[in-house]
């Protein structure tokens, strides 16, 4: 059995990005992943402008420009009746993009820039099946060490559930989020990309479906909305012939496009109504599961991991989290999460039809907006920088010095 300040369940995004910033606090902290590396396919990837600033605040900005990646300062979204876009170029800030970059590539650097410091300790393959408790408090975890099968302990004043959002921890604690309507699915492969191919990133949005397209070299990942309860998930035909009619591109090659290359990914929106207990703290998937729609998932995870970390490490230094304080955290996200999933709501309700045979039309009022010239750089500050974005400050100013 060990000890830590606090044990963080899920190394995710928002899970990294807490670790990272509670050891450089001075705050011994354990992160427990279930998977043995991060190396996972189909998982976001969208860094916007808010978490490229929090990078450069942590001086990881050079680092994450090194890697491999695609940078995005204009979107367009395609409808059946015209366009709309998204500028990014007027973001405030270093950062006038947004940037794809593979999940795992991003998690290896947190994981990187975390073990520079004692403070920090990641244990991979280790699975949460149970939570410790004392005096009606969560005081840790139990885990499975899945190399050998062991069974483990770690105490902690602090439980921090960042495990997506199928969380056990929450599981464990017997809390149930609040479901909202999704009324759609997410198709998701691989598709070769050939010359001749357009470049960044393709939106497309129509009376089938909705499909996204980004550019990762040699292939595409394609990620195609779905009505659910259609029997489409299973369709791989249609799925094929939907993708060559919304990007003709791809036409010549989706023949070599299989049932097994083709992934289904559930969109669900939801969230909790309160996101702590004694003992333990919900952010992230864990707390308020995102659909795809704008790519603010991992952002609003690592907000949330920002928050955390700026409201707790005082407590933590002291060894004690009073429910207060993480109530605080709820308080600090539980607006910009309220705010993001509405507009994620109407997005999928007017931005993908569920007729084959009715064209999907621009909603108003975004058909009159469109014509405003310093509306793409509303909405990309909106989508960019989301709502209520996260600095460094208070007790973790010191971490912008690194």
């Amino acid at each position: 059995m060990g000890s830590t300040a606090c044990v963080v369940a899920g190394g995710g995004p928002a899970g990294m990005v807490l670790g990272l910033l509670l050891a450089r606090s001075g705050v011994d902290v354990t992160v427990l992943e279930k998977y043995p590396d991060f190396l996972r396919d189909f998982r976001g990837d969208t860094v916007h402008a808010s978490t490229l600033n929090l990078l450069d605040q942590l001086g990881l900005g050079d680092r994450f420009a090194a890697l491999e990646q695609q940078r995005v300062r204009r979107l367009t979204m395609e409808f059946d009746d015209g366009v709309i876009g998204e500028d990014f170029s007027r973001l405030p800030g270093r950062h006038q993009h947004l940037a794809l970059v593979p999940q795992w590539d991003f998690l290896n650097l947190l994981a990187e820039a975390a073990a520079e410091s004692p403070h920090f300790h990641l244990k991979q393959n280790a699975e949460v099946d149970g939570l410790l408790r004392r005096d009606g408090r969560v005081c840790g975890v139990r885990y499975t060490d899945k190399d050998t099968g062991q069974a483990g302990e770690v105490s902690a004043p602090l439980v921090v559930a960042a495990d997506g959002r199928h969380s056990t921890v929450r599981d464990l604690l017997g809390l149930r989020p609040r479901s909202f309507a999704a009324p759609h699915d997410c198709l998701y492969m691989r598709i070769p990309r050939l010359e001749g191919d357009p470049d960044g990133t393709f939106l497309r949005f129509s009376s089938s479906g909705g499909l996204i397209m980004i550019n990762r070299g040699d292939y595409w990942q394609a990620a195609l909305l779905i009505a659910k309860g259609t029997g489409r998930a299973d369709d791989g035909e249609w799925a094929r012939r939907t993708i060559a009619r919304l990007a003709p591109y791809t036409s010549d090659r989706m023949a070599a496009i299989g049932a097994r290359d083709i992934k289904v990914l559930e969109i669900r929106i939801d969230r909790l109504a309160r996101w702590w207990a004694p003992g333990a703290l919900l952010i992230g998937d864990a707390a308020h599961a995102m659909s795809p729609i704008a790519g603010v998932g991992i952002n609003l995870a690592i907000q949330d991991a920002v928050a955390a970390a700026r409201i707790l490490v005082p407590s933590l230094r002291r060894g004690r989290v009073a429910e207060r304080e993480l109530a605080r955290v709820q308080r600090r996200r539980h607006w910009p999460t309220l705010i993001t999933q509405a507009g994620q709501r109407v997005a999928q309700e007017r931005f993908v039809a569920t007729g084959e045979d009715v064209p999907l039309r621009l909603p108003q009022p975004l058909r009159t907006l469109r014509h405003w010239r310093g509306f793409p750089h509303v909405l990309g500050r909106v989508v960019g920088l989301g709502i209520r974005p996260e600095y460094l400050t208070g007790s973790l100013e010191p971490l912008s010095h690194g």
